[in-house]
């Protein structure tokens, strides 16, 4: 598959990155470490992709900003133990002394990559960001996640005037974060793919939203071992009917890749190369309208490396696929999980 587009159009598609979110130290055996980034950027450079990108110097979010989301009192304790050399906001989640002033780059980054977008000067961006953010609620960090960055991109696109903000979570943790932020916001169409029952225990099926809010959210809780035919048959049987109804204005993905099958902390059996056929799928989806992915999960850095290879291909317009993954029939007990959920969501969608 690809996507045809000139060479000018190939090179609005944008890259978030900056050597000082290698600063937050989590230690060297900390799953969510430098050591990732460094691999990326290797592979981009080694393979040529990173040249054709537009590169974004992020600028960090203002504590005005990262208050779209989190409360006061949360954000300055974040400061002060990394002030006071560091410490854990629970017990997965690691801060060092430069950790906030990188997680406020972060957040800034993607709100960058989102004004780029929203502006008109690119089509896509990538942003490599660490630390994730999809596990940071209103009052605490958790799960490595210290401010959720995609959540205060949603929020900063609200500000701008947008009413139709759709995020695609394809993480393998359910971003509890994110979905507590818009549970009750029907501007927000929160969808996330994730193994279940898993790391944080939320996003079950039957949670669709409250209030206005009701039926904007979108959980596909999956079984361990689930791999390319289900990930294609959950985006094209519930994502794709649901969003191309609720017609985004801007689609933000929490670009998590632990559903890789190489990953050392999940049970999924996903290939590099879905994760490219996952973003021609949102693709179709967004038509036209803006897109910006950031990095969340992926553990494995070989399977980090060539998954983040595959999305590019397909932000840049020539990602192929013949390794047949359209045709593969997915699990019977996901095409159940897909049956209860589209019931359950009928109830809101013309599905």
């Amino acid at each position: 598959m690809s996507g045809g587009l000139s060479d000018a159009d190939k090179r609005r598609t944008g890259l978030v990155y900056h050597p000082d979110f290698l600063k937050h130290d989590t230690g060297a055996h900390h799953p969510e470490r430098a050591a990732r980034l460094i691999a990326i950027i290797e592979k981009l450079e080694s393979s040529g992709v990173l040249e054709r990108l537009i590169k974004i110097s992020p600028e960090p979010a203002s504590l005005e900003q990262v208050e779209y989301v989190h409360e006061r009192s949360y954000i300055e304790s974040v400061r002060n133990v990394c002030e006071r050399g560091g410490g854990m906001l629970d017990p997965d989640t690691p801060v060092s002394a430069a950790s906030y002033e990188v997680a406020l780059l972060a957040a800034g980054g993607v709100l960058k990559a989102v004004d780029e977008v929203f502006n008109g000067n690119l089509e896509s961006v990538f942003a490599a960001v660490r630390p994730p953010g999809h596990h940071a609620e209103r009052n605490k960090g958790m799960g490595f996640c210290l401010f959720n960055n995609v959540a205060l991109a949603a929020e900063h696109l609200k500000r701008r005037g947008l009413k139709r903000i759709l995020i695609v979570d394809w993480d393998v943790h359910h971003g509890n974060g994110t979905q507590s932020a818009f549970y009750d916001d029907a501007s927000v169409l929160y969808f996330s793919t994730h193994q279940y029952p898993y790391y944080p225990g939320t996003g079950w099926f039957d949670e669709t939203g409250s209030g206005d809010g009701r039926g904007f959210t979108v959980n596909v809780p999956l079984p361990a071992g689930c791999g390319d035919a289900e990930y294609v048959y959950v985006f094209q049987e519930v994502l794709k009917p649901i969003a191309v109804e609720f017609r985004p204005e801007f689609v933000l993905i929490s670009a998590g890749f632990d559903p890789h099958e190489t990953d050392p902390l999940a049970g999924m059996r996903v290939s590099s190369e879905t994760f490219g056929v996952l973003t021609e799928i949102i693709k179709e989806i967004a038509s036209g309208s803006g897109m910006v992915l950031a990095l969340e999960g992926g553990y494995s850095l070989s399977g980090l490396t060539e998954s983040v290879w595959c999305v590019l291909a397909s932000l840049l317009g020539d990602f192929e696929c013949d390794c047949g993954i359209s045709k593969m029939e997915a699990k019977a007990a996901v095409k159940n999980r897909v049956a209860e959920i589209k019931r359950i969501q009928g109830e809101y969608w013309g599905l």
